[in-house]
């Protein structure tokens, strides 16, 4: 996920969970109180700020580490934080929603998620070439005619 954040200045900071290490996710899981990394990521998805601040917290820690997260803080993080989906996490929820959807021969679960994908995208364009990738093209230009 891209984490952005609205610096006091108005440029945005766009940090990705990729690029953390597994001792930097490590950190994030035990500031947030011994969360599980997925956790983590359904929080990130819900953009819930304890989880987004904790992102930002472990990349702050490569310029000044001794940060400690009690004392981090993003004020007014209503409008300067935001989560959203890269490419990756696009194609995998797609993939599990396209088996579910296969095995009972219907399109329904697809368009459920559709809208709330494109909603966390950082791109929502990558939603439709997810789409087009699956094999479910269709999906994607349906939703757009319907608009």
């Amino acid at each position: 996920m891209i984490i952005t954040h609205v610096q006091d200045d108005g440029t945005e900071r766009r940090v990705s969970t990729d690029d953390l290490s597994a001792l930097e996710a490590a950190a994030i899981e035990e500031a947030m109180g011994d969360v599980p990394w997925r956790g983590i990521e359904m929080r990130l998805q819900a953009q819930d700020p304890t989880a987004m601040r904790a992102v930002l917290w472990a990349f702050q820690r490569r310029e000044q580490p001794d940060l400690e997260f009690a004392t981090f803080d993003v004020p007014g993080w209503r409008r300067r934080l935001r989560a959203r989906l890269e490419r990756p996490e696009i194609d995998e929820a797609l993939t599990n929603v396209m088996r579910e959807a296969l095995a009972k021969s219907e399109d329904s679960t697809i368009d459920v998620l559709t809208p709330h994908l494109r909603k966390l995208a950082q791109d929502p364009g990558d939603v439709d070439a997810a789409l087009d990738a699956l094999g479910k093209g269709h999906l994607a230009r349906r939703k757009d005619s319907a608009a």
